[in-house]
């Protein structure tokens, strides 16, 4: 079957929409447990580019998990197939001239770097939101911990499933020392000379 799907050669590429949206374009993809606040800083992040003029879009459990990845489970297996699923489609986005924020525990570390060989690594940044269990649990934001502690919820990461930290990321956020806003700017800081604006 691959072999008769033929690449077409369309006019616009992406420098051209890197150019016309007047800033470069990659993807930011948070990483920790669930209820670190992955989101949550991510949304901040969202909402300082957008004010720079930066075009993005976001992704989560909310609007994959109902969507493109309803049919899958939080096996092992699926929860690999989830990763690469949404890491083709931060690719398109990327390809498309978009700053791409996406928040998910995505535990594994060779999922995590099947991400950075499918975007490229010049369009990844991984950020660590770093979360101890306890902390996660006692906010508790969806009431995962606790039915996973009923056994309500198998394969609940940091609980009866593992999470394998980042060794290396470009950026880690500490939220039991830093606040929201302390995170978002540091990641501003961070990315500003690598999203490479021209407003002129």
């Amino acid at each position: 079957m691959k072999k008769n799907i033929i690449p077409h050669s369309y006019n616009i590429s992406l420098q051209d929409r890197r150019k016309e949206n007047k800033h470069n374009s990659f993807l930011l993809w948070f990483t920790g447990l669930s209820g670190s606040g992955k989101s949550t800083i991510a949304n901040s992040v969202e909402y300082k580019l957008h004010k720079l003029g930066v075009k993005t879009y976001a992704l989560d459990g909310d609007n994959i998990r109902k969507g493109i990845n309803e049919d899958l489970t939080f096996s092992p297996e699926d929860r690999k197939e989830n990763i690469r699923r949404i890491s083709e489609v931060s690719s398109l986005m990327i390809d498309a001239g978009l700053v791409v924020l996406a928040a998910f525990v995505s535990p594994y570390k060779k999922d995590r770097d099947n991400i950075k060989r499918i975007v490229k690594d010049v369009n990844f940044v991984e950020i660590y939101i770093n979360t101890s269990v306890e902390e996660c649990e006692r906010r508790d934001v969806k009431g995962l911990y606790a039915k996973a502690r009923a056994g309500e919820i198998k394969n609940m990461t940091g609980i009866s499933a593992p999470y394998e930290a980042p060794e290396n990321p470009d950026i880690e956020i500490k939220t039991e020392q830093e606040s929201v806003e302390e995170s978002a700017i540091k990641i501003i800081k961070y990315i500003t000379p690598k999203l490479k604006l021209n407003h002129e």
